[in-house]
């Protein structure tokens, strides 16, 4: 009787231990043994659906080459993309979905700050990480939280770069600054006033703008009559456009524009008739033209426009950075993946440079902001061209 008594006690214990561990298993949400599910919220047909679009794309053609080769310690990649059409509700709505039905192992690439800021609270609860947001805002990376995870600098970052080289490398003296009225154009400003202050410069005169806002004649006036030299731009694409051109159209030659990379698109490079020729732009990576890329990217190139029928835009460059991010962090992870172990992975990423030239990408269990460093460029002939870089100020 003791000897069945042990027995039924070894195969209880042995069934005990066996169900912990089919529990410890289902437990890392998202993973299974063949695969791992990563979302996304993004911009598919509302205002910024050239960055979503494009960004998602790009994901997928990376990941669809990785699953290809037997995907990452015997898993494939699946993405699942949702649809907010840069509406901060919708956005909420979508990362639900993903967060509690889809049960994504991870959150990357998802477009725009309100948005992101308004998912965090949720997503983090459900232990979810989020990888590069396709937003440069300081609150993607700050404060710091162990989930949270950018590769480029910030728009803050870019100005403070783009300021600090107008003043040293031309001589620039009296900065100013023209910003929309929200919560990005502050931080732009914020970004003005500090640089100056770090030059022991004032901030000689500020003008604001509504993001909806087509007439900039009033704010180019202000800004010419206090003698400003140097303008820090709290744009995105048409405030970037118009102001600009605005001001070449008045005759004022005598002053410089520094924007940021939520104006580091090709729509700015190529406005009609040249009206953004000579603006600056600081921005987190290289802006690849297919005439001239490496081979490697002229592949990349490619491949894109062979599965999508169009050429890859600024969207696609950050789509397949973040991509190839993923894939490391889960090789690095190994086969027995948790959150904990990819988080690791990730932390343990240092020197990694994208196909494009990118700044150099390392994180730390204290550094979850991949960079700091930033390019500037110029518009010359309808495009970006390096001016120099990397930078940092």
């Amino acid at each position: 009787m003791r000897i069945r008594t042990a027995m039924i006690g070894g195969a209880v214990a042995a069934s005990l231990a066996l169900m912990a561990g089919a529990g410890h298993a289902q437990s890392v949400r998202g993973v299974s043994k063949n695969e791992v599910v990563v979302g996304m919220h993004t911009d598919l047909s509302g205002p910024a659906a050239s960055y979503g679009v494009t960004s998602s794309n790009a994901v997928r053609l990376r990941f669809d080459e990785i699953n290809a080769q037997g995907g990452v310690h015997g898993r494939k990649l699946k993405l699942i993309v949702e649809d907010h059409q840069y509406q901060v509700p919708r956005a909420v709505q979508a990362a639900n979905k993903l967060i509690n039905r889809d049960k994504i192992f991870l959150m990357a690439g998802a477009l725009g700050t309100p948005m992101n800021n308004a998912v965090f609270p949720e997503q983090f609860k459900a232990n979810v990480p989020n990888l590069s947001p396709l937003t440069a805002a300081r609150s993607m990376a700050e404060p710091f939280h162990p989930l949270k995870f950018v590769t480029q600098s910030s728009y803050y970052d870019h100005v403070r770069v783009g300021l600090k080289y107008m003043v040293e490398k031309k001589g620039r003296k009296k900065i100013c600054s023209l910003y929309q009225d929200t919560d990005f154009g502050k931080e732009i400003f914020d970004a003005v006033q500090d640089q100056a202050k770090a030059m022991n410069m004032p901030v000689l005169e500020t003008a604001t703008n509504k993001p909806t806002d087509t007439d900039f004649t009033a704010q180019i006036t202000k800004l010419r009559a206090a003698g400003c030299d140097l303008i820090g731009l709290g744009s995105i694409v048409r405030d970037a456009i118009l102001p600009y051109g605005t001001a070449r159209k008045m005759g004022w030659m005598d002053v410089d524009f520094v924007a940021q990379s939520a104006s580091f698109d090709q729509i700015v490079a190529s406005a009609p008739g040249g009206a953004t020729e000579g603006l600056y732009v600081g921005a987190g990576t290289m802006m690849p033209y297919r005439d001239t890329a490496s081979p490697v990217v002229a592949a990349w190139w490619d491949a894109y426009k062979a599965k999508y029928g169009a050429d890859p835009n600024i969207g696609a460059v950050y789509g397949q950075v973040i991509a190839d991010l993923i894939i490391q962090a889960l090789d690095k992870a190994g086969k027995d993946l948790t959150t904990e172990k990819f988080l690791a992975g990730l932390e343990s990423i240092e020197g990694y440079r994208d196909i494009f030239g990118g700044p150099v990408i390392s994180f730390s269990k204290t550094k979850h902001q991949g960079s700091n460093s930033a390019f500037l460029f110029q518009i010359k002939s309808g495009r970006f061209t390096m001016v120099d870089g990397p930078l940092t100020y």
